[in-house]
């Protein structure tokens, strides 16, 4: 019951907080990168200083009796993308950045390697202290490393994790919710989704909605399955987008782009993403079935909400009157309402 009401009142609180907020989401998000790093930074002085002692035992023939399937690396694969899954949402918040095709650019080139560099240490202090099987039978992996080496002061990381996982939630949520509402403003999901709030100009009926969702999915009780449906999906629609943009760096190589990359970097990604949603076919035909089955639920949506212009009287004054009472409910309007009326 109590793991149940931190669910829920978790989510609920951060999409309460970015819609009232935000700066003050900004401010605490800030909180907690500075909270995360630490956790990561003193995980990591403590495995130095534990090969220090000459506890590095666990790196002789680290690679023994590993399974070289394919298919197997490629799902191992998912959980890592999962970690490192922010690396995209700093786009959904191209708008609301200063000078953003001179920040964007800057804040993804300087975040990634910092990231990188700091999870590769991390992972080899882990190692330092647990053994690969241990690894993989921790829930948490940072609460068994502190219990395995601080004694007593075991207590710390559990904290430290705690708020690291609150503020990558906050995250998620903030970056989220405006990829809903620019769809939404653009015609792709329904229009009251598409609406600020009038006080705060945040996008509250989306991060409202976004919420829903999120506490539907946490019914699961298996979060590496949760984690493997979301990763493919998210994983086949990246391979597309970034197919979509070496199609059209081919066909029209003069169109204007603010930013621009070696065209080496998105042709390897796009064959790195291949590997990732071809070979689980083979090895877990299950779980890519479902996940393509949930992204194929989205075409009788498109067709109904888009793709049918010429839609009856009644399904207009029932999505007209639902657009009213969601402005009603979240003091909301389009954001080319004139705010001042």
């Amino acid at each position: 019951m109590f793991s149940i009401t931190i669910h829920i009142t978790f989510p609920g609180f951060l999409s309460f907080l970015n819609g009232f907020n935000v700066k003050a989401t900004v401010r605490l998000q800030n909180v907690f990168m500075f909270c995360k790093i630490g956790a990561l930074v003193l995980i990591i002085l403590i495995g130095v200083v534990w090969m220090g002692m000459g506890n590095v035992e666990h790196f002789q023939n680290s690679f023994a009796d590993s399974n070289t399937n394919p298919g197997k690396i490629a799902k191992a694969f998912y959980s890592g993308i999962f970690s490192y899954s922010g690396w995209s949402y700093l786009n959904f918040m191209t708008e609301e950045l200063k000078n953003p095709f001179v920040n964007l650019p800057r804040a993804i080139f300087i975040s990634l390697p910092l990231v990188t560099g700091i999870y590769v240490l991390a992972n080899m202090a882990y190692l330092s202290a647990l053994t690969p099987d241990e690894l993989l039978s921790s829930d948490a992996i940072a609460v068994t490393f502190g219990n395995a080496v601080l004694g007593k002061f075991a207590g710390i990381l559990p904290v430290m994790v705690a708020i690291s996982a609150f503020g990558g939630l906050s995250v998620h949520i903030m970056t989220s919710s405006r990829m809903l509402y620019v769809g939404a403003r653009n015609g792709h999901f329904p229009a009251m989704l598409g609406h600020l709030n009038l006080n705060n100009l945040t996008p509250l009926p989306s991060l409202v909605f976004l919420n829903a969702l999120s506490l539907i999915m946490l019914c699961t009780s298996d979060i590496h399955v949760l984690i493997q449906y979301c990763t493919i999906v998210e994983s086949l629609f990246v391979t597309l987008s970034v197919s979509g943009l070496l199609y059209l760096r081919w066909k029209n190589p003069k169109m204007e782009r603010p930013i621009k990359v070696n065209i080496a970097v998105p042709i390897v990604f796009v064959l790195i993403c291949i590997f990732l949603l071809v070979l689980p076919v083979i090895e877990s035909p299950d779980i890519v079935l479902g996940g393509l089955g949930i992204t194929l639920t989205g075409i009788p949506v498109y067709f109904l909400g888009i793709y049918w212009k010429d839609k009856p009287k009644w399904f207009q004054n029932f999505m007209h009157k639902a657009i009213v009472l969601c402005q009603k409910i979240f003091l909301a309007a389009h954001e080319d309402t004139d705010f001042e009326e």
